[in-house]
């Protein structure tokens, strides 16, 4: 096992040190509107190893798959209702020791979008809102995609003529309303985004704007770190995760003022830490969907409320009040 805690030591401390295990689910790189989910999840659980093996050893106990390795669809499916409900209830073994970032994936590119063209996130909120609530379900889909291209690394057309063409084109099919007004303003900062694209000709930047994984993560050390302890994140591996974009991580929040001791990286099938991350990370997601495409189940969801971030990143505003996730600005 990667982590070699003693077993007596209780909820992931080592003396003044806080040890928190993570993992994510829903990540589909930078396509954020043309992915297999709405939703990325960034899970996170302080507890000691002996604890989350012995969560494991009970989720396997009561669900009886012959899988080798379980996965949070295990807990999801219907028959297993009660297994899902035990692990999340305020006597489960995760409860008060887990935290979930969330992102809903339009409204964070909305949010960057209006950080990289208008400079700051503040007004990310209302043009989500006049945006989603002028245009249509067609036209708002063409607005987030054209956005989500002009902003991800890699396209082989043109992004800026397509984002700027479909920024006129709902200008003039709506005139006179809020969301047009944002897109005036949009419309005017094509230089930016034509010198933002141009960056790309030396290489791919280090940081993406559009994965959403690397901020998660110094949210997450934020999260856990609030008291002044400092936190060690424990993470499952990833290919994005790179020495120079953990160096990165650990800078940005420094600079934010979180006192993160480090990020090592085990493979989670090593360490029951992650895999209980990994469980309430897909858990998470999959109520979160649900609840914003309106077809959420209320216990469910209830459930789920206390573990949710107060400051994920979300713009549905019928959601985010049963989620109890506030948008961030």
């Amino acid at each position: 096992m990667s982590g070699n805690r003693e077993d007596g030591e209780r909820d992931g401390a080592s003396g003044t040190l806080l040890e928190v295990a993570c993992d994510e689910s829903g990540s589909d790189g930078e396509n954020l509107t043309g992915g297999n989910t709405d939703v990325f999840a960034h899970g996170s659980v302080s507890l000691s190893v002996a604890s989350a093996a012995a969560a494991v050893r009970e989720i396997r106990d009561r669900i009886r798959s012959p899988a080798e390795e379980y996965k949070a669809n295990h807990l999801l499916r219907e028959k297993h209702r009660a297994v899902l409900e035990w692990l999340l209830a305020p006597e489960g073994p995760i409860h008060g020791r887990a935290r979930v970032h969330l992102m809903e994936k339009s409204y964070f590119v909305v949010e960057r979008t209006v950080g990289l063209l208008l400079d700051g996130t503040s007004e990310a909120p209302d043009l989500f809102r006049a945006g989603r609530g002028t245009f249509g379900d067609d036209g708002w889909r063409a607005f987030l995609e054209a956005a989500n291209r002009l902003l991800r690394v890699r396209d082989n057309g043109d992004p800026v003529a397509a984002f700027y063409g479909t920024v006129d084109a709902l200008r003039r099919a709506y005139p006179g309303t809020q969301a047009a007004e944002f897109l005036g303003r949009l419309a005017a900062t094509r230089a930016r985004a034509e010198a933002y694209r141009a960056g790309f000709l030396a290489g791919p930047p280090l940081i993406p704007v559009l994965n959403p994984l690397l901020p998660a993560i110094v949210r997450t050390a934020a999260l856990w770190s609030g008291d002044g302890r400092p936190v060690r994140l424990v993470h499952d591996r990833q290919n994005m995760l790179t020495p120079d974009r953990i160096a990165w991580i650990e800078e940005a929040a420094r600079r934010a003022g979180v006192a993160l001791a480090g990020l090592r990286l085990v493979v989670a099938r090593d360490d029951a830490r992650v895999q209980v991350a990994d469980f309430l990370a897909g858990i998470a997601r999959k109520i979160a969907s649900d609840e914003l495409n309106r077809r959420g189940d209320p216990a469910l969801t209830a459930l789920l409320r206390p573990y949710v971030d107060p400051d994920s990143v979300w713009g549905d505003a019928r959601s985010r009040a049963r989620l109890a996730a506030p948008v961030t600005g």
